[in-house]
């Protein structure tokens, strides 16, 4: 269970108990039961990064670049990153920022989305992940540290072999996933 890794044994346990009797996923489906948001494109991406920015950290510095990344999980084991990128224009170093967002997150509730966006800004004000980190996140989003535990707890699902639960339907519109835990 590495993505439980840093939570107590007994809560490990009940997850162990859940994967076995085939509920974590009608666990997760009850908490979640709208099925995925509508942010597709990188487009989309920026503009709900930049209103989150807006509304909670408006003297930052501006973003560069947001987008979605296929290869992000896989080669940094990361689920979104947070860079500066500096240049040199000029005699002057110019840095711009860059969040990238794993495609995985196409595919999730909005409040696994913005909960993995919160933590991506909160990280251009706070480098560690400390008291203060956590702060500006649970200030950003109240439930983050709920909504990060739930995001664990998918992410352990699709590792002990469950399938995606909140992927669009075959007709365009959203599913919530099946309640019986299959």
């Amino acid at each position: 269970m590495k993505y439980l890794a840093g939570y107590p044994a007994s809560l490990q346990e009940q997850v162990s108990q859940l994967i076995a009797q085939d509920k974590l996923s009608a666990l997760l489906g009850q908490r979640y039961p709208g099925g995925t948001h509508d942010i597709q494109s990188d487009r989309a991406l920026y503009d709900y990064v930049g209103g989150l920015k807006n509304e909670f950290m408006r003297k930052a510095e501006p973003l560069a670049k947001v987008m979605f990344d296929n290869k992000l999980h896989v080669i940094h084991n990361a689920l979104g990153t947070h860079t500066t990128v500096s240049r040199v224009q000029g005699g002057k170093l110019k840095a711009k920022r860059e969040i990238r967002v794993a495609s995985l997150f196409k595919e999730v509730p909005l409040d696994l989305l913005r909960m993995i966006v919160v933590h991506e800004l909160a990280h251009m004000k706070e480098r560690e992940h400390d008291k203060a980190f956590y702060a500006l996140c649970t200030y950003m989003e109240p439930d983050y540290h709920r909504h990060e535990l739930d995001l664990r707890l998918y992410l352990t699902h699709l590792d002990s072999g469950g399938r995606q639960l909140w992927a669009p339907s075959s007709r365009g519109d959203l599913s919530p996933p099946e309640s019986n835990g299959h």
